[in-house]
């Protein structure tokens, strides 16, 4: 039995004629931790929006927990086990830390508005599991000193730690990141590198993240995928990607002879 938690297969995706991903096809081992890297436009943030059914792709199939899908929405795609932060922070900037974590969680309710109005039973006891849940992701990423703060007036990184918080809550089985460290010093890329490392490590989430620093890449990463304008130019380990020619040529724009 095939150990991949994801599997791409010959996935295109076109805006107007043009396509942004061509025939793409590679596999995510369960437990890993897969980069995806490439020039700016190569695909990789319109993948990510494939996977988690953003967009809606052209053709191809998704395979994810050995369940087939020829389309996936963000519900199903949530329910399901998949995690996603954007590159852009879409947190509530008037709410608490605690309030955006919580909100990771709003797919996932079963009591209705109507029992949460009234304070039932079922809405009582959902509630205070979901906030026992927030609590424990607070301590995970270290945020309890900042658990009542308004978002907005946090630090920009310990904001994108509040996104992967949001993400963290429900318990996926594969987390998509899109650029976690983009805009981050060099401090703030290494905290959120060990973040990062230790929801893989411990929570046992496998995590596909697109990254342009190059040293995180290559210290984070068990598996690299290259996109180059929507095509496949590496898929290996990070020292098999280094060394390969393709890869240089798409980074450095030269050819190979």
């Amino acid at each position: 039995m095939s150990q991949a938690i994801l599997q791409v297969r010959d996935i295109s995706l076109s805006f107007k004629g043009v396509k942004a991903i061509n025939a793409l096809s590679f596999d995510v081992q369960r437990g890993e931790i897969c980069a995806l890297i490439g020039p700016n436009g190569a695909g990789k943030s319109s993948l990510l929006n494939v996977l988690n059914g953003v967009y809606r792709f052209d053709a191809g199939e998704i395979v994810f927990e050995e369940q087939h899908f020829h389309r996936i929405d963000p519900l199903g795609a949530a329910r399901r086990g998949i995690g996603r932060t954007f590159q852009n922070n879409a947190l509530f900037k008037k709410m608490s830390v605690l309030d955006n974590i919580l909100t990771g969680l709003s797919r996932h309710l079963r009591s209705t508005f109507i029992e949460q109005a009234l304070g039932l039973p079922r809405a009582r006891r959902e509630a205070d599991a979901f906030r026992l849940r927030a609590q424990g992701i607070l301590e995970f990423l270290e945020l309890q000193a900042h658990r009542d703060v308004l978002v907005g007036n946090l630090s920009y990184g310990l904001q994108k730690r509040v996104e992967l918080g949001r993400a963290l809550i429900a318990g996926p089985s594969l987390l998509l990141l899109d650029e976690p460290m983009a805009g981050m010093n060099a401090e703030e890329k290494q905290e959120m590198a060990r973040f990062v490392a230790d929801v893989n490590r411990d929570l046992g989430t496998t995590v596909v993240l697109i990254e342009h620093d190059m040293a995180v890449v290559m210290g984070l990463s068990d598996h690299v995928v290259v996109l180059d304008y929507g095509r496949k130019v590496g898929d290996g380990t990070p020292a098999e990607v280094q060394a390969n020619p393709d890869v240089i040529a798409a980074y450095l724009g030269v050819t190979n002879g």
